[in-house]
């Protein structure tokens, strides 16, 4: 019998510290991911160059939060000439834009003249968010959403940054691994605390919240 992904249970597969994958877009099938070895951002401390940051500081890109997350999960799944295949399928399609839908998941975009060129989206619980995945149709714009992402995570009292794993894209912002054992004691504590994604309590525009952040991370930058 075909497993059927409700936002129930991913809810509670990931506060269990499992995630679905599917082999490629084209596979009905899921499977549930629990690395030996789970790969992690420091919402702090994660590395950013300073051209990126002149990009993000010059408002190039248009950033948005949770205007259009159909579109950007559609656009994370399709595939690209450096990347031949993708393991978002349907049904986790679907069962992230349910997410969506409950308040549950979010996309980070990036807009230029009126079109999507960049973005990304993933999941929060409590003090935790799982970044599942981004692309990036224009230079640096995942990237961008990137730096707005962990300023919105740090001023929404955010914990814990999840990548899942390890790639050479995430190196160059100072990703690192954690055995699973110790990433399910940072996980249990994130899942008390009660993060705050749209900043609901602390309304400010991008300009200001990436402004605000960055001004705690003076210095901090190479």
């Amino acid at each position: 019998m075909q497993l059927i992904l409700t936002p129930e249970l991913l809810l509670e597969a990931y506060r269990q510290g499992l995630f679905p994958m599917a082999y490629n877009a084209e596979s009905p099938h899921i499977h549930w991911i629990c690395p030996e070895e789970r790969g992690q951002l420091s919402i702090t401390d994660i590395h950013f160059s300073k051209s990126l940051l002149k990009t993000v500081r010059s408002e190039f890109y248009n950033v948005r939060i949770d205007t259009a997350f159909a579109e950007t999960i559609e656009a994370c799944a399709q595939t690209t000439p450096s990347r031949p295949e993708t393991w978002i399928n349907e049904p986790i399609k679907k069962a992230f834009i349910d997410l969506h839908e409950q308040g549950h998941a979010h996309s980070v975009e990036c807009w230029q003249d009126g079109q999507l060129v960049g973005g990304l989206y993933g999941l929060a619980i409590g003090g935790a968010f799982f970044g599942e995945s981004m692309f990036s149709r224009a230079r640096d714009a995942s990237k961008v959403a990137l730096v707005h992402l962990v300023a919105r995570l740090w001023k929404g009292g955010f914990t814990l940054l999840d990548t899942q794993f390890v790639n050479d894209h995430l190196k160059q912002f100072g990703v690192y691994e954690i055995p699973f054992n110790e990433y399910k004691t940072r996980l249990n504590d994130a899942l008390a605390v009660k993060g705050d994604f749209t900043l609901e309590n602390t309304p400010m525009s991008e300009k200001e919240l990436v402004s605000e952040y960055l001004n705690m991370r003076k210095g901090n930058f190479k």
